[in-house]
């Protein structure tokens, strides 16, 4: 006596596998996009063909209306409760500057200032740095290859 059994095929194919693996991609996505900009301040820096491998721990911002923010990135010899920028005014910048550097003579501070900014506000923060001995890395972007003439 023989059995058989019945098998049908399915004529469709289900998606539910695949929406669950496009659902994790974005989510994915979108976590990561978030990670690679980590401070919301527009700035637009100034060309430069010159690149520092050096990565700053302290990042001071001064945008086109000449407002000064701070950020600072946590670091094992710097106890820093807040790692997200802060708008500070030219006397308050420099005494958090001041403080950062006595717990950690060696960070670095990076500048990015704003290519419309007054040449004054950037000497300003050179001057505050040197003063204290500070290490400073201005910023600035990549020249494209039509500019580098």
């Amino acid at each position: 006596m023989a059995l058989k059994k019945n098998y049908q095929t399915l004529d469709t194919f289900s998606m539910s596998s695949m929406t669950d693996v496009i659902f994790l991609l974005l989510i994915f996505f979108m976590v990561t996009s978030t990670i690679i900009f980590p401070s919301a301040i527009d700035v637009n820096l100034p060309q430069s063909s010159e690149q520092t491998s050096e990565k700053p721990v302290t990042e001071v911002y001064i945008d086109s209306e000449n407002r000064y923010y701070i950020v600072v990135d946590r670091n094992d010899s710097v106890e820093i409760a807040n790692t997200s920028p802060r708008e500070l005014p030219l006397e308050a910048l420099t005494s958090e500057l001041l403080r950062i550097h006595q717990t950690d003579s060696l960070r670095s501070v990076a500048l990015y200032a704003d290519s419309l900014v007054d040449y004054g506000k950037v000497v300003d923060i050179l001057d505050i740095a040197s003063r204290n001995n500070m290490h400073v890395v201005l910023a600035t972007k990549a020249r494209s290859v039509e500019n580098k003439q």
